[in-house]
Order: structure tokens, then C-alpha cells, then sequence
């Protein structure tokens, strides 16, 4: 009777262990056999740059991800909302993104602190590295981050030059902007410092919104001969509310505006330097793609954006302003 039974107890033992084989090795199978989807949450932050994420998605198809066979994108929008970004980022972090993509610096910003202690990585664009505290280093980020760094300090040197060519007798130099805004320190103090080296006097004009960036405007009393307005990267000017508002006031004081965002309108800056959005992302998904192959975020340096610059050759007509040829021959794209 126990023979028996100790039989039977084999038999039951051998059974078990031919099923355990046979789930084990078709698990084994399936996970070889069937390719890992890629989830990448991405908070787009900032309508103008929205072009940023066709660009990446665009690079990405051509590295071999292809959308909805190896890699899913969950796109979120915002427009400068730092309660949307954190809403965004804690999402994409509680469904276990594989990584995210984000932009422009203050999205950047609240991604990394979200993401601090989870293992996801973020690559950013359309972010300043300075002032932000982004990055260790551009050449070792460090943490879970890397991603494509908005050249702001090269850009406001090279404008500067072109703007004091442009305007030889200039004044007074009028910089609108977002009061407080991280990235608006360093691009300040290059300016201050070349005013000063050209004996022109700077006058900040700080606003928290467009209300108050009129009101600002407003205290401002003329005559305005020899005044020329610049503006430089931060959120409130370029946005269309604030640069209408700008504009407006530029155009009924008859005051020149250097460098600016080229959006529709009866009078616009004279040229300005950007890097194009859809190339930043293409950058992004290099970087990306180093990551899924197994390089640690906070490993890969950051690269830099390339910018060009945009004659406004309508705008300068209007001003009946004589561009000279270098600066032309500078010029990427020239609006006629």
C-alpha cells in the first residue's frame, strides 16, 4: 500500500515538474521572441515649441522605432503651466514610463525633481542649462538626465553685436521679461556687461504678466529718440499676448525692436537668432536612443543646439534701415 502510494506521489512530482518546464520555457520563448514596446511620456510645455516633438518622433522612426509597434508616446500639452507640469510628470512617473521627453527649462526643471530616486531618464530641449541647475556639467549631466541645451549666452552676444551695427547711435537699450524666470540672469548679465563696454544704458523692464508688462511699458516717457528694444529667451514676450503688447507700443512710439519672435504682425523685430525646434528634437532622439541601448542618462553629455538667424527685410523697409551685407549674408532665411 505505502509502494503504492510513494508511486503515485513520483508520479504526481514528475508532472509537476513537466509543467513547471513547459510554462517556464514558453515564457522564456515569448520574451525572446517578442520585442520590448518603448513608452516615452512627453510634456510638450510650451506651444510654440510644439514642433520639438514631431521633430524627435520623426528621428526616432528612422533610429527603428516605429510608433505602435516598439515605442507608444503619450503627448501631453501645457503652455507655461508650472501645476500642469507637475500633474504631467507625476503621471507619466506612476504609469512607469520607460522615459520622458520634455521642454522648454521650467518643465526641464520639474521633470528632474520629479523624477529624482525613480530610475526614469528625461532628455530635455529647449532648455538652458544655466542658471537652471539642469546638469552637473554639459559634458557629465549627471543623475537621470541629459539633452539638447538652448545656446541663450551665445545667442545674446552674437544679437548684441548685430543690434549695435544695426544702431549705431542707440541710447538706451529697453530688455522686457518674466520677473523671476530662472534663465533670465545669465542672458542679463552679458547684457549689462556689454552696455556698459558701449556706453549704452540698459533699462530692464521685469513683469510677472501681460498686464503688468503694459503698465510697465506705460511709465516709460518719451522722447524715445535713440531707444531700440531687445528681447531675449524667457516666457512672456515670447508668447503672443506679451509680444502684442510690445509691439503695439514699439509701433506707436515708433521705437525699433532689434531682436525678437517673428509671429504675425503689422510691426515685428528686425531679426532673431533661434534655434528651430524640429532639429532640437531630432538631437533629442539620438540621445534617446543611447539611453535604450543601455548608456545611463546622467553619462551621455549634453549637445547644443544649432540656431540661425532671420532677417525681417519687410520690417527693416518700413524703418527705412539700410541692412548691410554682412549682416545679410549672415542670415540663414531673409522675409522679403
Amino acid at each position: 500500500m505505502n509502494t503504492n502510494k510513494r508511486y503515485w506521489n513520483r508520479i504526481l512530482t514528475i508532472r509537476i515538474s513537466i509543467f513547471l518546464i513547459i510554462i517556464i520555457s514558453l515564457l522564456i520563448i515569448g520574451n525572446c521572441s517578442k520585442p520590448g514596446v518603448y513608452r516615452i511620456g512627453v510634456l510638450s510645455g510650451l506651444e510654440n515649441f510644439a514642433e520639438t516633438t514631431d521633430g524627435f518622433k520623426e528621428r526616432m522612426t528612422e533610429l527603428g522605432y516605429v510608433e505602435d509597434k516598439n515605442i507608444t508616446y503619450d503627448v501631453e500639452n501645457s503652455n507655461f503651466d508650472i501645476a500642469a507640469y507637475d500633474r504631467i510628470l507625476k503621471k507619466f512617473v506612476l504609469e512607469k514610463v520607460d522615459m520622458i521627453f520634455v521642454y522648454p527649462t521650467e518643465a526641464a526643471m520639474q521633470a528632474k525633481a520629479v523624477t529624482r530616486g525613480t530610475g526614469v531618464p528625461v532628455v530635455f530641449t529647449n532648455a538652458f542649462t544655466e542658471d537652471s541647475g539642469l546638469v552637473n556639467t554639459v559634458q557629465e549631466p549627471g543623475g537621470n538626465i541629459t539633452g539638447v541645451r538652448w545656446p541663450g549666452p551665445e545667442i545674446v552676444t552674437k544679437s548684441f553685436t548685430i543690434m549695435l551695427e544695426l544702431f549705431p547711435n542707440v541710447k538706451q537699450l529697453w530688455v522686457p521679461y518674466q520677473r523671476g524666470y530662472p534663465i533670465v540672469k545669465s542672458q542679463l548679465e552679458i547684457m549689462r556687461k556689454a552696455a556698459l563696454s558701449a556706453n549704452i544704458t540698459l533699462v530692464e523692464i521685469p513683469a510677472s504678466h501681460p498686464g503688468e508688462l503694459e503698465s510697465e511699458l506705460k511709465k516709460q516717457k518719451g522722447p524715445f529718440d535713440g531707444v531700440v528694444i531687445q528681447m531675449i529667451a524667457e516666457p512672456l514676450v515670447v508668447n503672443p499676448a506679451g509680444l502684442s503688447i510690445v509691439t503695439t507700443f514699439a509701433s506707436q512710439n515708433k521705437i525699433p525692436i532689434a531682436e525678437g519672435s517673428l509671429l504675425p504682425g503689422d510691426y515685428q523685430p528686425l531679426y532673431q537668432f533661434v534655434p528651430w525646434s524640429a532639429p532640437q528634437g531630432r538631437q533629442a532622439a539620438y540621445l534617446a536612443d543611447k539611453i535604450f541601448k543601455g548608456t545611463p542618462a546622467g553619462k551621455i553629455p549634453v549637445v547644443t543646439a544649432e540656431y540661425s538667424l532671420t532677417i525681417n527685410y519687410k520690417q527693416a523697409e518700413r524703418l527705412k534701415l539700410q541692412i548691410p551685407d554682412d549682416i545679410l549674408g549672415q542670415a540663414e532665411k531673409i522675409d522679403r
